[in-house]
């Protein structure tokens, strides 16, 4: 199992609010967290930072490996539960970064399943023979609006509200969070991006992208496209395969 990372700052925002982190522990074992700050000043920076800093941590120090699944679930969850508490209560602490969030996407894979914690408009994709599902729904008013028929996924491509989220990590004491399992076989890409990616690279070149390139030549290759298409946003790609 590999994993490949990167982050951008892209061709128009002056500071890069995204955070990553990954980590090998076998070889059918593996996660990767990726996390899109929001928040003025230093805020959505921060947000992104420590979330990402607690789950890894948290990971590291709890998981052991014979858990089950059950035991696996319950650390995924605590972990995004403690992210949330420790960038909220930062929030509350400190004017400078009063109302600071980050979405989250946790994946971890460990065998013929990818265990999913998701909050926010951050994806997790699976692309396998050629083709691409989004495993995540993004918690995002555009999304409720494509919920309720009231828009197509192309319209909500390109409205102007499309980056108005209705989840984060850090917004309130308490998160409600999206939990999915998905089938990994060999052969499976997971892709774990911040919007960044996914408002510039369309799921066509992805797949592409996916099936010509592997490692660093592959995530270098899908924030180039980003920037190509406009990069008005940080950009943050991993890879799981």
């Amino acid at each position: 199992m590999e994993v490949f990372s990167k982050t951008d700052i892209g061709l128009v925002r002056s500071e890069n609010q995204d955070s990553s982190a990954y980590s090998v522990i076998s070889s059918d074992c593996a996660w990767a967290v990726v996390c899109d700050g929001m928040g003025g000043a230093n805020g959505g920076k921060t947000a992104s930072s420590v979330a990402v800093n607690y789950i890894s941590e948290f990971i590291n120090r709890e998981f052991k490996e014979d858990m089950d699944d059950d035991a696996l679930y319950e650390m995924l969850v605590s972990a995004v539960d403690g992210a949330n508490l420790c960038v909220y209560k930062m929030s509350m602490e400190d004017y400078d970064l009063a109302g600071m969030g980050t979405t989250c996407d946790l994946v971890f894979v460990r065998g013929e399943v990818a265990h999913v914690v998701h909050v926010g408009d951050s994806r997790t994709y699976s692309i396998r023979d050629g083709k691409i599902l989004q495993i995540t729904e993004d918690h995002s008013l555009v999304q409720e609006m494509v919920r309720r028929g009231e828009l197509t996924p192309d319209q909500a491509m390109h409205h102007p509200n499309k980056n108005l989220i209705t989840r984060a990590l850090g917004i309130s004491h308490e998160v409600h969070i999206d939990y999915i399992e998905a089938e990994f076989s060999k052969g499976d890409v997971l892709l774990i991006c911040s919007d960044g990616l996914s408002n510039y690279v369309s799921k066509a070149d992805m797949v592409r992208t996916v099936t010509e390139q592997k490692g660093e030549l592959l995530i270098d290759t899908l924030v180039e496209i980003a920037k190509r298409h406009g990069g008005h946003d940080n950009i943050t790609v991993t890879v799981v395969y």
